[in-house]
């Protein structure tokens, strides 16, 4: 597998660059992600097949995406924000 998504890279002008094993604190923003997603998404849930795990995490992932506030929007979920965004360009001349 790693094979191909370096060949993919390469091909695609992309260098990839990997957090050092053992040090999360590399990239804080991806473990603070995964440990909302176990908190808020796999912790909370019992799964009874693969189709109930999609789908529950699927409307975890909708819910976090559409209407959790972040802090990088100033508070504003991301729909929130986009709405603001596109009213605000809508008003530009």
């Amino acid at each position: 597998m790693f094979l191909e998504m370096d060949l993919w890279a390469y091909t695609s002008g992309i260098v990839l660059d990997f957090s050092r094993r053992g040090k999360p604190t590399d990239n804080a923003t991806t473990e603070k992600f995964n440990g909302r997603l176990r908190d808020e998404g796999l912790n909370v849930h019992c799964f009874e097949s693969m189709e109930d795990a999609q789908a529950k995490l699927d409307a975890w992932r909708w819910g976090y995406n559409e209407h959790h506030p972040h802090r990088a929007l100033k508070g504003l979920s991301p729909l929130a924000f986009a709405r603001r965004a596109m009213t605000t360009a809508a008003e530009s001349p």
